[in-house]
This record gives structure tokens, C-alpha cells and sequence, in this order.
């Protein structure tokens, strides 16, 4: 939740399979105008294609298992290092290579032999050398795609930190810590609404974090703090976790549990550190995979469900001086307005007369066997017998005057 910006403006969504169905498509045209042009030896102008792309990351990755294998006793604690022939990308490439020379030996080389092997000689070589040179490499983009889909930025790392050692521990008790407080103050139990009665996390794009909220705001006081949770930690008995109560005032005062994401702190400070290399570009970057990766957490967390609001912070409005509180009531209101919407009143039937079975059989047929449309667009209402129950039989005539008459059944 963002305060003047939308949120699919501030915060990037995951990168998606755009570039590998480009990738199929240009390759399915490009068989089809291959297929047109070349039309007796393209699967053997396809199978060469192959068996270079496969045989260039081969080389490549026998060279980095030669370095596996001079290091395997302090990286693989003694084991072989045979079995991990996949992280040198060595399994992939050899499936391809074998597959492609098979169908082009049956096929026939569209080349000539001396110029093949020279192809596959000079083209492996060559690539390993622009890939240690640092020529052929992956891209920034790549990096970053790989690193989010393995969840290896140090956002990910500070945004599941930061659930599982505090807010999954606290966010299950804070509706009961919250009740108690309101119970010992009085004067505060009337100005907290339903949507206040949770966690509000401040996540700031820029990272800085004042330690008092009065010094961001000055319509935003410090009020108490809510009861003390304790629980045994990594060895530590009874360790306290609190919370601040803040009181916003604009209109009328607001009661709620305010607090910034600590782990924010960590990225403003190695921004601040050099030896870090982390510049205010990365902070904003990780800053925002913090809040998408925490948001994403916390959806499908269901201890902390409906008990928490994470407010982004947007630095383009550092001039506004109670931006702030603006922010805190916005989203105090969405709370209240969005989460807990006015349901209509249910309808109430006037009670129906005591009816006998005639009669009723009779409103029965009049509103179904008659087919009138306009008690058919009627609600249905339930209707109750009053008669005892009786058991299964067939009818019984109790005229006295019918005769049957007999039809040649006996």
C-alpha cells in the first residue's frame, strides 16, 4: 500500500516468460523459412547448429570442473566430486551433443568433413576463452532474474528474517495485547477503529528511518506502549517484545501500533559502508524487493492474516511535513471502509396464516400448476403442515354413493 503513487508504479513485478516466448517464436519461424529454403538439408543444417551450441558450454564446463576437482576436499568435505557433474553444466550439453550427432550421421553433414571439424574445433575454444574474459556473460538482467527466482538478494534474506524471528511471533498476540491495553485505558478505547486494531509496518523507498516518529511528523505522538510479550529466544529467557502506540491527529485523534521494518536499518547502513559496494540505486532496488517479498510472505501466512498493514513510504514527497499522518489516516479509513463493508439488512416475511392441507395444496397448484409469472419471480417460502404424520398406504374411497365400476381387471 502506497501513499499518491499506485503500487504497480513503485514496486516491480516478477519478471515473466516474455523473453523465452520470443525465443520459441523466432526459432519456429525461423525452421519454417529454413524448411522453405533449404529443403533437403536442414535437419542437417539444424543438427550442425546444435552440436557447436552444445559442444561451446561443454569445454566451458569441463574447465570448471578441472577447478572443482583441485578443490573438492574443502568444498565438498572429502566427498567425490563426480557426483555433482550438474553444477559444472556438463549433463545437458552432452545429451544434446549425443543426440545431434546421431541424427546427423544418418542424415548427412551439409558441410564438408575438414570444415566441420574445424568448426568444432575453433568455435568450443574460442568460446571458453570470451566467457573467462568476460566477454560472453550473463546479463545484469539475467543475474537479477536468477537471483529473485532463487530468492538470493539480500532482501530476501532480511524480508523472511524479519518474519520468522519477529513478526510470526508477535502478530498472533497482538489482538490480545491490543484488548488489554484498551481495557487499562480508557480514554484510548474510543479511538481505535476496527481497522486500526493491528500491525502498522512503515517501509520507507529511501531506507532512513528516524527512530522517533515525532521527528518525521509532528501530528504523530508518542501515547504508551502496549503490554509486554515475552518469550525463550536462542537461549535467552523471557525475552520482552513491545510495541509503541502512537495517537495521529488531524480531524480526531486515531490510536494505532506504529512501528518502521528494523531490517531496513541493515540496508541504509551498508549503503553507507564502502567495502559494503551497495549505492543508493541497490538500497531502493532492495528495498522494494523487501516489501514485495514481505507482502508475498504474509499473504500466505495464516497466523499473521488481518492482522497487519505494510505502508510504503514514497521519498518524492519529503517536503510535505505531515505526508506521514496523511498516509496513516488513508489508510486507517481503507481499513474501515474496504475490510468490514456495510451488508444489506436480511428481508423479513410477514408470519403466514395456519393453513389446512386443501388450502395449501391449493395456493400449491395455483402458483405451479397455474404457470403464472409473477409468483414464480416471487422468493420461495418454506411452508409447515400441521398434520401428524402418517404412514405410506394407498388411497381410501369414503363416499358412500361410488360404485366402481369394473373394466375387466380383477
Amino acid at each position: 500500500l502506497t501513499c499518491h503513487v499506485s503500487q504497480p508504479e513503485l514496486v516491480p513485478s516478477p519478471r515473466g516468460p516474455l523473453p523465452k516466448w520470443c525465443a520459441l517464436g523466432v526459432a519456429v519461424v525461423s525452421m519454417v523459412m529454413a524448411t522453405i529454403l533449404f529443403q533437403e538439408t536442414v535437419v542437417g543444417w539444424v543438427c550442425v547448429a546444435v552440436l557447436l551450441l552444445s559442444l561451446c558450454p561443454l569445454v566451458h564446463g569441463i574447465f570448471l570442473f578441472l577447478e572443482e576437482v583441485v578443490n573438492h576436499n574443502n568444498r565438498y568435505r572429502g566427498h567425490s566430486v563426480l557426483a555433482h557433474p550438474w553444477d559444472c553444466g556438463l549433463m545437458r550439453p552432452l545429451l544434446f551433443i549425443v543426440l545431434s550427432s546421431v541424427v546427423l550421421r544418418l542424415s548427412g553433414s551439409p558441410l564438408p568433413l575438414p570444415h566441420l571439424w574445424i568448426l568444432l574445433w575453433l568455435c568450443p575454444v574460442l568460446y571458453a576463452a570470451l566467457r573467462s574474459l568476460g566477454v560472453l556473460v550473463l546479463s545484469e538482467v539475467e543475474l537479477s532474474d536468477i537471483c529473485e527466482t532463487r530468492q538470493m538478494n539480500v532482501a530476501h534474506g532480511l524480508a523472511w528474517s524479519f518474519y520468522l524471528g519477529y513478526l510470526q511471533l508477535v502478530l498472533p498476540r497482538l489482538e490480545e495485547a491490543i484488548s488489554a491495553f484498551c481495557a487499562s485505558h480508557q480514554s484510548s478505547a474510543s479511538l481505535w477503529s476496527r481497522g486500526s486494531k493491528r500491525l502498522f509496518i512503515l517501509i520507507p523507498i529511501n531506507a532512513n528511518i528516524s527512530h522517533k516518529l515525532e521527528n518525521e511528523d509532528e501530528r504523530v505522538h508518542f501515547y504508551d506502549s502496549l503490554p509486554n510479550s515475552q518469550l525463550d529466544r536462542g537461549g535467552v529467557r523471557g525475552r520482552v517484545y513491545k510495541h509503541s502506540v502512537y495517537r495521529s491527529l488531524e480531524d480526531q485523534a486515531h490510536d494505532c501500533v506504529l512501528e518502521y521494518a528494523t531490517p531496513l536499518l541493515t540496508l541504509h547502513s551498508m549503503s553507507q559502508d564502502r567495502s559494503a559496494a551497495f549505492g543508493e540505486p541497490q538500497r531502493r532496488e532492495q528495498v522494494l524487493l523487501f516489501y514485495r517479498t514481505l507482502r508475498d510472505i504474509l499473504e500466505r501466512s495464516l497466523e499473521c492474516r488481518n492482522r497487519y498493514t505494510l505502508i510504503l513510504l514514497n521519498d518524492e514527497h519529503e517536503g510535505d511535513p505531515h505526508y506521514l499522518s496523511k498516509c496513516i489516516l488513508r489508510h486507517l479509513h481503507q481499513q474501515d471502509t474496504e475490510e468490514y463493508p456495510i451488508l444489506p439488512s436480511p428481508r423479513i416475511h410477514p408470519p403466514q396464516p395456519e393453513q389446512t392441507p386443501l388450502t395449501a395444496q391449493g395456493q400449491h397448484m395455483g402458483a405451479w400448476g397455474g404457470h403464472r409469472g409473477q409468483d414464480l419471480s416471487k422468493d420461495p417460502t418454506l411452508m409447515f403442515s400441521t398434520d401428524t404424520p402418517r404412514t405410506l398406504r394407498g388411497p381410501v374411497e369414503t363416499s358412500d354413493g361410488f360404485k366402481p365400476k369394473h373394466n375387466g381387471y380383477s
